[in-house]
């Protein structure tokens, strides 16, 4: 990793507070190029927090586009860090408002040229983009990165019309306790515990209308790109990784936007290109956006434009492992999306692929899964730990049905989603399938390519729920995650289906499975043609540049956690897996802030029964600032559980200053299962 020690601006940093037009101020920090001119802004917004959770990764970043010529702006959410206001739900329309009257006072400030850009990562880089569909005048480029436009089914809460029970349950456990955390007295001075006490009195675990809401109704449908790609008017640059659960996210955009568009795809995880963290390689991210902001926001021609529709890693064919430091790979180019050297390669599941013999006198396959399929499944979002990707998967192919390719008589790359078509028949009213698309190696390892599932009740749409008629044969259709990836030739092509898929996929009441039919079953390989690349320009990138880093001292917890622990409890026949989100430890920030956390996951089922589900999430969050005495403890523990006809959350947070317990509150819910 390079850091310069010199850039064409000298830069200067202001901590400041924007107003918004109901009166509450929002927490910035500015870095802005020493010059007399005025300038573009680029804006970071969201509800991480700019003091401590992002301050590293903001010091990697904002200084760099200063001292390249840019104001860069990173905002706190309304409710979050210093920011004044409450929290409200995820998905709110307060947060755009508020969003469009900050792009607006900052084309307004004097030291602004009146155009502005947006950018960031996950949630950031989704703000960016439900932002640029409302499209204000003054944003006139975006580069989203690992982001969602469809938060229903695409954004980390339901998958093909199932409830992901990993990510959601993660993801509202981890919101309600960072969002409890206090202002910051240093920033905000005595208010800080007023401040506090109205914002624990506001919060609502965000699983409550997260499992309110499960089909793709109004409360998704408000909140997605998807639903209106033409909405979106400003220049977007779409980044994803491989490893990375939303990035057919770029694939849509750089097919369906109007406005100017262009998609890059690595075998990154869920992080910025430049981090150096697993799957790389990385490459120079900073320099690459500077050539978007560029172009877009002062006029310069910097080629970017001429740059192919879609640029992506293909994934060259690994043994599997649940990390690699770089994925072998090369850089691909496709001049437009979908691509004309991309075609549709079907495979019959009794004909090109093939399984075991089916019962005498019965077309139809069992497909009965254990309740504990899936617990190989690796994270739900990578974020460049060592235990993240998906282990040798032969155990989960021994829990399913399983078809396969002939070893392959000469390489087949793919690139795109795959798709399959399937004759199935279902004693149950709900039930759902999954598929997974691996590549087997001569020594029978079996390494993931990608997945894809299907909630049989939501076949019709995602916005229905239509129960199975118990026993009747229906054709379904259903899409795998996108990817690249080169199947060697003297490998074979597996499709394996399972009825389960623990814990990604809360399980359905009925656990009797399905039947398939593969005379009538068909899966779809987008292939893409081995001489695509003939004649073209390979596809480069500079090596990674930041700022210098902002010089966090971290101390390791005595006692680390496995990343991903895995327990069978044999004479119960339960599968408990244990995940620790993050590292943990102490970190010692160089304004004094003094921030430590501990995080355990909890997954349980018993193999012969569905209603046996169980999530726990406990997370101890606390802060100090040693020189004035200042010190706060948040608490929380989130549960969900379940029986035939409803789920029940439970939630519990507790806030302590020093010893002293100053707010405590449980929340219970029962919430029918209406489609999950």
């Amino acid at each position: 990793m390079r850091h310069p020690d010199a850039y064409p601006h000298s830069v200067t940093r202001e901590d400041l507070r924007i107003p918004l037009p109901d009166g509450t101020e929002l927490a910035a920090r500015v870095w802005r190029p020493v010059t007399d001119h005025p300038v573009p802004a680029l804006l970071e917004y969201l509800p991480d927090r700019l003091g401590d959770r992002t301050a590293p990764r903001d010091a990697q970043r904002h200084p760099w586009y200063a001292g390249h010529g840019y104001a860069s702006v990173r905002v706190d959410a309304r409710g979050h860090g210093n920011s004044g206001g409450l929290p409200g739900d995820h998905y709110s329309g307060q947060q755009l408002a508020d969003g469009v009257a900050v792009i607006e006072w900052l084309a307004d400030r004097p030291w602004c040229g009146g155009r502005v850009g947006m950018f960031g990562t996950s949630w950031g880089g989704s703000g960016s983009l439900r932002l640029a569909a409302l499209a204000p005048p003054a944003l006139r480029a975006v580069v989203t990165v690992c982001s969602s436009d469809d938060p229903y089914d695409n954004g980390g809460h339901y998958i093909g019309g199932s409830l992901l029970a990993v990510d959601m349950h993660a993801r509202s456990a981890a919101l309600l306790a960072l969002t409890a955390r206090p202002p910051d007295p240093r920033y905000v001075g005595d208010a800080w515990k007023s401040m506090w006490l109205e914002r624990l009195e506001a919060l609502e675990p965000q699983i409550h209308p997260w499992l309110a809401h499960q089909t793709r109704d109004a409360y998704w449908r408000r909140g997605s790109v998807r639903e209106d790609h033409a909405g979106v008017r400003a220049a977007v640059l779409a980044v994803g990784g491989w490893a990375d659960p939303h990035r057919d996210t770029v694939l849509r955009l750089v097919e369906h936007l109007r406005a100017p568009v262009r998609g890059l795809i690595g075998p990154w995880p869920h992080q910025y290109p430049d981090q150096g963290l697993p799957p790389g390689p990385a490459i120079g991210f900073l320099q690459e956006t500077l050539r978007w902001w560029d172009h877009w926001l002062k006029d310069e021609d910097t080629g970017v434009m001429a740059e192919p529709a879609l640029r992506t890693w293909m994934n060259e064919s690994v043994p599997p492992a649940t990390g690699y430091a770089n994925r072998p790979g090369r850089w691909v180019g496709d001049e437009s999306w979908p691509s004309p050297d991309v075609r549709e390669v079907r495979y019959g599941l009794d004909d090109a692929l093939r399984t075991a013999g089916t019962p005498s006198g019965d077309r139809f396959v069992p497909v009965r899964s254990p309740q504990h399929t899936g617990i190989d499944a690796g994270r739900f979002v990578p974020s460049g730990n060592a235990a993240d990707l998906p282990p040798d998967q032969r155990e989960e192919d021994g829990r399913s049905v399983c078809f396969d390719s002939a070893p392959l008589p000469e390489p087949v790359e793919i690139l795109g989603r795959a798709s399959l078509s399937l004759r199935v028949r279902s004693q149950a009213r709900r039930g759902q399938l999954v598929a997974r698309l691996c590549d087997v190696a001569p020594d029978g390892s079996s390494t993931l390519v990608t997945r894809g599932v299907l909630n049989l009740a939501a076949r019709a749409g995602r916005d229905l729920v239509a129960e199975w008629e118990p026993g009747a044969v229906e054709d379904v259709g259903l899409e795998l995650v996108g990817i690249a990836h080169d199947f060697p030739a003297g490998h074979r092509i597996r499709l394996a289906l399972s009825s389960a898929y623990w814990p990604w996929v809360w399980p359905q009441p009925d656990p009797s499975g399905f039947e398939l039919d593969p005379g009538h079953s068909v899966l779809t390989l987008p292939v893409r043609h081995l001489a695509a690349d003939a004649g073209s320009a390979p596809i480069t990138f500079e090596a990674p540049e930041q700022s210098a880093p902002l010089g966090v001292r971290s101390t390791e917890p005595l006692t680390a956690r496995p990343e991903r622990l895995v327990v069978h409890d044999v004479a119960q026949g339960e599968w408990r897996l244990e995940a620790a989100p993050d590292r943990g430890g102490s970190h010692a920030y160089p304004d004094g802030l003094v921030h430590e956390e501990h995080a355990l996951e909890a997954y349980r089922i018993r193999s012969d029964d569905p209603l046996s589900a169980r999530t726990r999430s406990d997370r101890t969050i606390r802060m100090e600032r040693p020189d004035i005495g200042w010190d706060v403890t948040v608490q929380t523990r989130s549960e969900i559980s379940c029986d035939a006809t409803h789920f029940t959350t439970r939630d519990r947070l507790r806030a302590l200053e020093g010893a002293d317990v100053v707010f405590e509150r449980e929340w219970e819910r029962r919430i029918p299962r209406t489609a999950s």
